[in-house]
């Protein structure tokens, strides 16, 4: 791209285009990024410029960007069909998708409910949870719960059960009225001890189960890592616990793997660190390798039983999109599992997570960074003035924006929450890709402070 175009395009971004979860006037007297090419762990944009891409893409790249099996599924796939309804019709690579995920997810989850987004799988299992009570003569169970600090989406369904309101707080008036828990945070825990944090968070369920199981249709969970709520990273115990308070009081378990499922935390799916099985499983990002939209709700046939009866009973579950089970998307996702399988991209994983862990220890050599934490290729601390001393940044200072800034200059994109600094690394990132990104992370703090 010639340097004439891009200035080009750049000024009709700034004229025509509103970004998502970004304040527009962020960008009065500087452009955003213009990625003319990805390939790998890289981002390349129209000057030149190589950057990591240390977020997957908003936690979604699996693989690496461009990824020669994923363009050939991509091209094979529309030779033979676009896209079709999958209301009254069906097509093979949806039909193959769902039978391998039936098998790699765990046991007894075995339906899926094809969705777009994140956040539709969220909504499907919402409303699932919900019409599964009404039609099981359980019509008093329509409340939800969620947890402190998490994240599910940004429709008003999946905001209902958020517990960010730094970002939808406004929106409040439009949702319906949820419980909220605790979240088992390690930090809020003495000592930071993860599984006292387990269980004093487990506590108020119990406590909360104990008074309200009869209107609770269901919880909803990020397995082992809440990720829009800072990294917070938690203790498998957790979710073995709560699985089992869910069964004891007959209150559905949610667990929203769309950011955590497909390789990120070392295993293929979050709940597989406790051995779980959730009433329903929400998937998206990194079902497609992060290519394509597509998302699936998965659910027991228990829950699938209490749809199935003839029409005039109304028990259908009328929800749908226009895309559903897309036949591109469902043919990029069977090819992705295939790659995973046959480049044993787990097993890869694993070493890669142990050297990530390793690796970000170095910074606990500097004041700033506090809480360092790792799971998976997921890496985290929060950035303190000093550590030692206790000392915050204060929200105008915009810290994390300032690393991001500076981050650019050393080839890192980097997407800080708040005074969060993290990598979210796609699982093809090598040892060596891991010691250059913390080099540079390393720098961009020193000139940052």
């Amino acid at each position: 791209m010639d340097l004439k175009q891009a200035e080009r395009l750049l000024q009709a971004d700034r004229s025509y285009v509103w970004h998502p979860f970004t304040q527009m006037k962020d960008y009065a007297e500087r452009d955003p990024i213009l990625i003319e090419k990805a390939e790998g762990v890289f981002l390349y944009d129209a000057y030149g410029q190589r950057y990591y891409d240390t977020n997957s893409s908003w936690w979604v790249n699996v693989h690496g960007h461009a990824h020669p099996r994923i363009r050939e599924a991509i091209n094979r796939q529309l030779g033979q069909m676009d896209h079709v309804m999958f209301a009254g019709l069906t097509h093979s690579p949806g039909i193959e998708l769902a039978e391998q995920l039936v098998k790699l997810t765990p046991p007894g989850l075995d339906r899926v409910f094809y969705s777009d987004n994140g956040s539709t799988s969220v909504e499907v299992a919402l409303k699932m949870s919900f019409q599964y009570w009404q039609q099981s003569d359980r019509p008093d169970k329509t409340k939800f719960v969620y947890v402190d600090s998490s994240y599910h989406g940004d429709t008003l369904g999946a905001v209902s059960v958020g517990g960010t309101d730094q970002f939808f707080s406004v929106f409040r008036p439009l949702l319906f009225d949820a419980y909220s828990v605790p979240s088992p945070d390690p930090r809020l825990a003495p000592g930071g001890d993860a599984e006292t944090a387990a269980q004093q968070a487990l506590e108020a369920v119990r406590t909360l189960f104990e008074e309200k199981a009869g209107e609770l249709a269901a919880i909803i969970i990020e397995p082992l890592l809440q990720a829009a709520g800072g990294m917070i990273m938690y203790a498998p115990s957790y979710l073995t616990r709560l699985r089992e308070l869910c069964t004891a009081y007959n209150v559905h378990l949610i667990a929203d793997e769309v950011a955590v499922g497909f390789g990120r935390t070392g295993r293929l799916f979050a709940c597989e660190h406790a051995g779980i099985t959730p009433d329903f499983m929400c998937l998206s990002k990194g079902l497609t390798a992060g290519v394509l939209p597509l998302a699936v709700t998965m659910t027991t046939s228990g829950v699938f039983d209490a749809f199935y009866d003839d029409y005039p009973k109304l028990k259908t579950f009328t929800h749908g999109h226009s895309f559903t089970g897309n036949p591109v998307s469902c043919a990029v996702a069977l090819e992705s599992l295939r790659i995973m399988e046959d480049e044993h991209v787990l097993e890869r994983t694993v070493e890669s997570a142990a050297f990530l862990k390793t690796q970000m220890t170095r910074f606990q050599s500097l004041d700033g960074p506090a809480n360092v934490r790792s799971l998976g290729m997921v890496g985290a601390f929060d950035l303190f003035r000093s550590r030692d001393a206790g000392t915050r940044y204060s929200f105008d200072e915009r810290i994390g924006f300032r690393v991001y800034l500076e981050g650019l200059k050393e080839g890192l994109f980097l997407r800080p929450l708040g005074d969060t600094i993290y990598y979210w690394l796609p699982l093809c990132t090598t040892r060596a890709h891991i010691e250059d990104i913390v080099d540079r992370t390393l720098r961009v703090l020193q000139a940052v402070r």
